[in-house]
């Protein structure tokens, strides 16, 4: 890419969330599992990420396996009849969900990498480095930025600007690619280009100033 061509582009770093951008679950034996115990799908997931319940979890406070434990009281205050087992087995089945990586939009981001400073802005857990080594991605940015490692989450604006640091970008000059409109809003007060992400095309758009692929 040229000087005149640097110049001209819209930012010259990306920070980009991972869940439901990049990684996808399938909740499919979860919701067989809820389906089973009488429950409307989707209960376990809205007891499991309310705030008072996740979010110790992603500023790295709790464990997984606590995470579990608190998900599995919830959910037999919810429902007085489900054995404790039974709500602890909907927990881990959340918990330990398959995932996958969207191949499209690691391809996007690598060609992202080759031009500009990438960085992973992600609510995460302590485990975040094993999931990326165990889809392949460990290598995917320059930076990860983790919630559990940092101790701050989106869409508080301190998780941003450790982000934007990291990049060694100002704010002004940054991406913020994010599936959830708060956190957008929150990159945009920041000064930051905000995408809120919905499909590989979305990406596809924003990146149309990259040289293609050689």
């Amino acid at each position: 890419m040229t000087a005149s061509e640097i110049s001209s582009r819209p930012f010259d770093a990306v920070l980009c969330d991972l869940d439901n951008v990049i990684r996808f679950y399938d909740l499919a034996p979860l919701a067989g599992k809820e389906r089973a115990a009488g429950l409307a799908e989707g209960t376990t997931a809205r007891v499991a990420y309310a705030p008072e319940i996740d979010l110790p979890l992603l500023l790295g406070r709790i464990t997984k396996e606590e995470w579990v434990d608190a998900i599995a009281s919830a959910l037999s205050a919810v429902s007085d009849r489900m054995p404790r087992a039974r709500a602890r087995e909907l927990g881990a089945a959340l918990a330990d969900a398959p995932f996958r990586a969207d191949d499209t939009v690691v391809s996007l981001l690598r060609r992202v990498r080759a031009h500009m400073p990438l960085v992973l802005v992600t609510n995460a857990t302590l485990e975040l480095e094993r999931d990326l080594a165990s889809m392949r991605l460990a290598d995917l940015a320059d930076h990860v930025v983790s919630s559990a490692r940092v101790g701050t989450a989106k869409p508080g604006r301190e998780i941003y600007e450790i982000a934007a640091e990291r990049a060694g970008v100002p704010a002004g000059r940054c991406l913020f690619v994010d599936d959830r409109p708060e956190n957008v809003e929150t990159a945009a007060m920041l000064g930051m280009t905000g995408l809120c992400y919905r499909e590989p095309a979305d990406l596809q758009r924003m990146l149309g100033f990259l040289p293609a692929p050689g």
